[in-house]
């Protein structure tokens, strides 16, 4: 009798906010590997604003998830078959794979990571897509100044909060947006930002903002949209930087999003705004992660993670990102390491 699986697929496509209605679970059989793949059993399972863009059938960078099949994200499993040369039993991996327990895939899909080297966590964080967007979008988009001063919403997220050390480390003044007063404490004391506001309960955000950033902002790394983002339009320095990483402030709207127009202040400030996404600079993923981790060693970036215990907990750790439950990067533990 074959070993039985579980998987989560999407039941169907969220209108507004999403609930525990758009998950279903599904038992099935585990698929032996063939040549060339492998057998993971998942460990760590990342759960991600972006996602949500995903369970939407509109037009996109990447294509949606389909109603009634399996979703999938970043992974961190271990090799419990191989039927591969270069994976064997025991070897930690991370890949794009199904929200299941037990993934059956091509070895070439995955890439070996090191758990001495780092907690295994940490390659879906600070050493994996998080780490590396912070990286090439600050540094290749916002291409920071010593002196200048960077502002950072969803500060406290997984890619916010390493996104401000980043600027630290590269001499900028960096004021960061986060929801609670918890976030703000703790970008300021434990990750060395030189200011932080509560947007949820300053006064008003374009007079905080002015207040912190004197001399105006130039470079803003724009996780969230909306009217945190129109504010800090206001203050863009000639010639300011926005890469544009995430507009989670709009994912779960129904009314179309509107606000001020764009155009009149990028003109005004002659300011570049970019979107990108981490896939973008692939073939410089190993140059990242390399940088990453020797700030990691020398002590010049910190993380935090939330971690959420047991696979049926994977959509309320997703749902809970909404709410701006997660310090750092949210992430479902699945099970321990047997190798």
């Amino acid at each position: 009798m074959p070993e039985q699986n579980e998987q989560i697929l999407l039941a169907k496509r969220p209108e507004g906010m999403p609930t525990e209605a758009n998950f279903t679970y599904e038992q099935i059989e585990v698929k032996p590997p063939q040549k060339g793949e492998v057998l993971v059993r998942s460990l760590y399972i990342s759960v991600d604003p972006y996602m949500r863009g995903r369970m939407s059938d509109q037009k996109s960078y990447v294509e949606p998830f389909k109603v009634d099949e399996v979703i999938s994200g970043g992974v961190v499993g271990e090799v419990v078959e191989s039927e591969d040369d270069e994976l064997q039993v025991g070897d930690k991996v991370f890949g794009m794979l199904g929200w299941r327990r037990l993934n059956t895939v091509p070895a070439s899909q995955l890439r070996k990571v090191d758990g001495e080297r780092a907690p295994l966590s940490a390659y879906l964080g600070a050493l994996g897509l998080t780490g590396l967007t912070a990286y090439f979008g600050f540094m290749e988009i916002g291409k920071p100044k010593k002196g200048e001063t960077v502002v950072v919403s969803g500060a406290a997220g997984a890619v916010g909060m390493i996104v401000g050390q980043i600027a630290k480390n590269q001499g900028a003044h960096v004021v960061g947006i986060a929801g609670s007063d918890e976030k703000v404490d703790y970008i300021v004391n434990e990750l060395g930002f030189d200011a932080g506001i509560n947007y949820k309960t300053v006064e008003n955000i374009q007079d905080a903002l002015f207040g912190l950033c004197p001399n105006g902002v130039d470079v803003y790394f724009d996780n969230v949209g909306g009217e945190i983002s129109d504010a800090v339009l206001n203050l863009l320095n000639s010639f300011a930087r926005i890469p544009l990483c995430g507009a989670i402030s709009s994912y779960n709207r129904t009314d179309g999003d509107l606000g001020p127009r764009v155009q009149t202040k990028l003109l005004k400030s002659r300011a570049l705004m970019q979107a990108f996404i981490v896939g973008d600079f692939a073939e410089r993923f190993p140059e990242g992660i390399k940088q990453l981790g020797a700030w990691l060693a020398e002590g010049k970036l910190k993380y935090e993670e939330t971690i959420t215990e047991g696979f049926d907990q994977i959509p309320e750790a997703f749902l809970g990102l909404f709410e701006g439950n997660n310090l750092g990067k949210q992430l479902v533990k699945v099970a321990d390491p047997k190798y």
